[in-house]
């Protein structure tokens, strides 16, 4: 987390050219719900620019999803055997790029409205413990998202932050085993006469999600 953190950071700090005119850089790390348990970490950069109101901010997200109905995956993507203990597990790694400007929340200066573009890789394992069954089904999406969040100064440089906001993911292609199925209907290897709104069904790949997390920020420098 740390590694990620110094790149997002270093990455905000090179698209400020003007070192004369130092950006306000911030660091900060949320925890909450985001279709499970969600965590972030992220690095923004502020008055970057002369007269430019608006903040960059790179995020970094993981979360634990529930990944669907294990019966119903296996028989669309593998067969229609039946046995073993389940066990199922889901992950959602997110990247985020926002636009964030600041507004007053109760007063509060450290406060923003933040909007931009989304990206999520999703995997669901499922396991047939008994049975020797073990597949993955896995999508990634393009998204888009917005929030707002209230910070609550804890010293001169650290806040403490409450976000709330939702991200929509656009329907991807759902890959399990040696089959996909496409939103557009060209499905590999489908099982049987099943559908994309079938997988759709039992896969739970991100769709609309919302946002609560709480958190610390970090500013560095003045």
């Amino acid at each position: 987390m740390k590694r990620i953190s110094f790149i997002v950071l270093g990455i905000l700090w090179f698209i400020s050219p003007n070192q004369t005119y130092a950006a306000d850089l911030y660091s900060g790390l949320n925890i909450g719900h985001y279709g499970g348990l969600g965590f972030d970490i992220y690095g923004s950069a502020h008055n970057f620019a002369t007269g430019l109101p608006l903040g960059l901010r790179l995020n970094f997200g993981y979360n634990i999803f529930d990944p669907g109905n294990a019966t119903d995956a296996r028989r669309i993507f593998i067969n229609n055997n039946q046995g073993g203990t389940v066990q199922e597990k889901g992950t959602l790694i997110r990247l985020s790029f926002d636009f964030v400007y600041p507004v007053r929340i109760f007063g509060l200066t450290g406060s923003n409205i933040y909007a931009g573009p989304r990206y999520g890789s999703f995997k669901g394992n499922f396991k047939f413990i008994g049975d020797n069954e073990d597949f993955d089904v896995t999508s990634t999406h393009w998204g888009l998202g917005a929030g707002i969040e209230a910070g609550f100064p804890m010293s001169s440089k650290i806040n403490f932050m409450i976000t709330t906001g939702a991200d929509y993911y656009f329907s991807s292609t759902l890959y399990g085993h040696d089959t996909s199925y496409a939103p557009n209907g060209e499905s590999e290897n489908p099982r049987e006469d099943y559908q994309y709104s079938d997988a759709d069904q039992a896969v739970n790949q991100p769709k609309l999600e919302f946002r609560f997390m709480l958190g610390l920020q970090y500013r560095f420098g003045r």
